[in-house]
């Protein structure tokens, strides 16, 4: 009882105004302990409920909760006539589940123990910093109200896919091989900056060089300051007599080559290979991407392969696989191997080269082996003769 206690004098007592900017003088309010007053906030369902989030989430799961339904509910962004309330609510309780010792009182004694339930009226400090970041993406070295200067350095350029195919002797021991794209490349004449050679570049008037203006949105909450891309300069900051008339003042200029690729030996399909400045050009003179190549590999008639393992098939004879017989086969390497099928030979057996399978990759010493599976071809027509010395041959060896 007496823990109970003193942490309603706790809450009682050590509320804040609502919604107070961060960096602004906090305004303590005495609560009375007599029939407080509660409001429809405050009679609102559970916090984690409010959230739809299970009770004992972590901190990661409630803010990522709470940016989502912000997103959906913000004023700016929902007209319809419960959005307000709707996001003072969910507002109300991530100021509670973010704050970790209001959380542990509200896990511990409900609403009681934030000294009125955390509505309006109970002291209950919003992050409105937080808020903006939800929207915003957070950052800008600002703070929350303060202009963010648009980023107008180089920024770097996209990666880029190509897709390619081998064959399959190629993917096991490489070469080179040449794939044509196109992209974004670096202007010659302005060398990237999209403004005319010799033109003055100036600070943009209406922004004053930051690339963004302040617009203030009134929402219940209070007014909100955001920033939106300068519509003069669309975002540089900069104001110029003459743009680049070669790439029409975008630093880039899009052009088709063939990029000579190496291959190294092992690949198969799935495989990509990075080659690194073949992407698009950035802005403003920033450093280009990367070209991606996916691989992919033709069959080889006859040939599968598992990792650095081949198998063929070989079909011999019932007679070559009772008496044993020398047989001709194609490899990675050869187009003629001979290979000994020994005398017994049963149907299905597999015969093993051993270094003869694909080289690991980038490794073209550390090679796999080729197996051979024997396939025993069973006569279906014999005629008279044949049949007899069959007869014969099955008599004797049953004795």
């Amino acid at each position: 009882m007496a823990r109970l206690t003193a942490a309603l004098l706790v809450a009682l007592i050590g509320g804040a105004n609502p919604f107070v900017l961060p960096g602004a003088p906090r305004v303590s309010t005495l609560q009375t302990p007599r029939r407080p007053h509660r409001t429809a906030l405050q009679m609102a369902r559970d916090l984690y409920e409010t959230l739809g989030v299970p009770r004992g989430s972590d901190d990661r799961t409630i803010k990522r909760a709470f940016r989502d339904a912000a997103r959906k509910w913000h004023p700016d962004v929902n007209d319809t006539p419960e959005a307000a309330e709707r996001y003072k609510e969910i507002s109300q309780a991530y100021a509670t589940l973010s704050d970790p010792d209001k959380k542990q009182r509200y896990d511990m004694y409900g609403e009681t123990g934030l000294g009125g339930g955390g509505g309006p009226g109970g002291g209950v400090e919003v992050n409105l910093e937080d808020i903006f970041d939800s929207f915003f993406g957070g950052g800008g070295g600002g703070g929350f109200g303060g202009a963010r200067r648009q980023q107008n350095g180089p920024i770097q350029g996209d990666d880029l896919r190509a897709d390619l195919e081998l064959d399959f002797k190629t993917a096991c021991f490489g070469g080179q091989e040449k794939v044509r794209i196109s992209h974004l490349e670096k202007c010659e004449t302005c060398e990237g900056s999209g403004v005319k050679p010799g033109a003055q570049v100036r600070s943009c008037a209406t922004c004053k060089g930051s690339g963004v203006v302040m617009q203030v949105t009134r929402t219940p909450l209070g007014s909100f300051q955001t920033q939106t891309v300068c519509p003069t300069c669309r975002g540089s900051g900069q104001s110029v007599d003459a743009y680049c008339t070669q790439c029409s003042g975008q630093g880039v200029s899009r052009k088709a080559k063939q990029v000579s690729v190496t291959i190294p030996c092992g690949v198969d399909t799935g495989n990509k290979l990075r080659v690194a400045g073949e992407g698009d050009a950035g802005a403003r003179g920033g450093p280009a991407g990367d070209l991606y190549i996916f691989l992919s590999v033709k069959n080889l008639n006859g040939f599968e392969r598992d990792g650095v393992d081949v198998t063929t098939r070989l079909s011999v004879d019932a007679y070559d696989a009772i008496l044993g017989s020398s047989e001709s086969i194609e490899t990675l390497d050869e187009p003629s191997f001979s290979v000994d099928v020994p005398a017994g030979t049963q149907p299905g057996t597999k015969l093993r080269l051993k270094g003869k399978g694909a080289p690991a990759l980038g490794k073209a010493t550390q090679r796999g082996d080729h197996y051979v599976v024997v396939d025993v071809e069973i006569p279906k027509k014999l005629d008279g003769d044949s049949k007899k010395l069959v007869e014969e041959l099955r008599d004797k060896l049953r004795k």
